[in-house]
């Protein structure tokens, strides 16, 4: 009886640890779920550099770790490509974040702006590195190979990432010289030309490495989406992955009825899968440093208060209606921009402390909407 017992025992704690095998086997493996819940965590290494802390319970936590453990599985980052101010979200500041990220399991949207600075609607300047050149072959070999150059760079240091934006926000034409710089109709000709050079780049990457990292389209407001898609496919834009949408209930004339019908038509329509990139939501509307808030007491829409209460409840509802209607992930944009001594462009503080995840008026604790993370409610 006694051996018995022993021979048990061994075989169980053999199956126990070969499960701790597969198990430690699973982690290290890029995750790929059906449904992408996670955050940009771009500010995160420049906040902690000012002194920012995060907590739970008074406990100072690492971001990154937190995100992870409340159930975040894809973590998005910014990339510039000679950054205008200071050193933060340079290649380098952006490998800290993805090693970061990657150490907690997470999938990695990588965000390129193809930009010195901020790419967004209403400007798409390319980099400094770039305005000598007069030819477009050249601007689209430059892109090309700064994008394939980029994620060798990643790879050789274990931080490939899992799906790529080429270009962020791309409501105008991209990369656009800052001395004729417009935000008016785009030269689709110019535009497909410089888009389709950086899916190449990624193609290319695919093909030399065997790996099958995704590529994404990123449109902001999905009013905009419908005809700026249709204008990509007209002109000869197709191979790529994602439709990546922001949705920011102050700046869209979309209510969440809308916005679920323009994802599952977008779906249907293009054959791509669909993921709310950016979005975000206040829990007050508290000026807790000098840097204005850009989401303040206009950015409140009915049914959800601006309160911690309020933000976890358009949160819950933005992730089941687009899932019902087709889309595969949600990312918040900076949860963790806190207010700190740092400095933007614009102002001393953070534009975002009142939109964030973390409760600027109680020494940066966990808010309920971390609750938006777990898989059922």
């Amino acid at each position: 009886m006694q051996n018995t017992n022993f021979k048990n025992s061994t075989l169980l704690l053999g199956a126990s640890l070969l499960l701790v095998v597969a198990t430690s086997c699973i982690k290290k493996t890029s995750p790929s779920p059906d449904f992408y819940l996670g955050a940009d965590l771009s500010y995160v290494n420049e906040m902690q550099d000012c002194g920012g802390v995060y907590r739970e319970n008074t406990k100072v936590v690492d971001p990154f770790e937190f995100f992870a453990n409340k159930g975040s599985n894809i973590v998005r980052v910014r990339l510039w490509h000679t950054p205008e101010f200071g050193n933060y979200s340079s290649i380098e500041d952006v490998e800290k974040t993805i090693g970061r990220a990657k150490k907690e399991n997470q999938a990695i949207l990588l965000d390129f702006h193809y930009s010195d600075n901020w790419a967004d609607p209403s400007k798409q300047i390319m980099p400094r590195a770039w305005q000598k050149i007069t030819s477009l072959q050249v601007l689209g070999d430059s892109v090309y190979n700064y994008t394939l150059s980029t994620l060798n760079q990643l790879k050789a240091k274990n931080l490939t990432p899992e799906i790529v934006q080429v270009g962020n926000e791309t409501n105008i034409g991209v990369i656009q010289h800052p001395d004729s710089a417009s935000n008016g109709p785009i030269n689709w000709k110019r535009n497909a030309f410089l888009l389709n050079k950086g899916i190449e780049a990624i193609e290319a990457f695919n093909k030399s490495t065997g790996l099958h990292i995704q590529s994404m389209l990123h449109v902001a407001q999905p009013e905009n989406a419908p005809a700026w898609f249709a204008d990509a496919l007209k002109n000869q834009i197709g191979n790529y992955d994602w439709i990546g949408l922001s949705y920011y209930p102050k700046w869209s004339t979309y209510d969440l009825e809308k916005l679920s019908q323009t994802i599952s038509d977008l779906k249907s329509r293009y054959n791509k899968k669909v993921m709310i990139v950016e979005t975000g939501y206040p829990y007050s509307t508290k000026e807790y440093d000098p840097a204005n808030n850009m989401l303040d007491a206009g950015a409140q829409i009915a049914k959800y208060p601006i309160s911690p209460e309020g933000q976890l409840s358009f949160m819950i509802d933005l992730k089941n209606i687009t899932q019902k209607a087709g889309a595969s992930g949600i990312v918040y944009w900076e949860p963790a921009w806190i207010s700190t001594k740092c400095k933007t462009q614009w102002g001393v503080g953070s534009h975002w402390e009142n939109a964030a995840f973390f409760d600027a008026g109680n020494g940066n604790e966990a808010l309920p909407v971390f609750k938006f993370f777990k898989p059922t409610f």
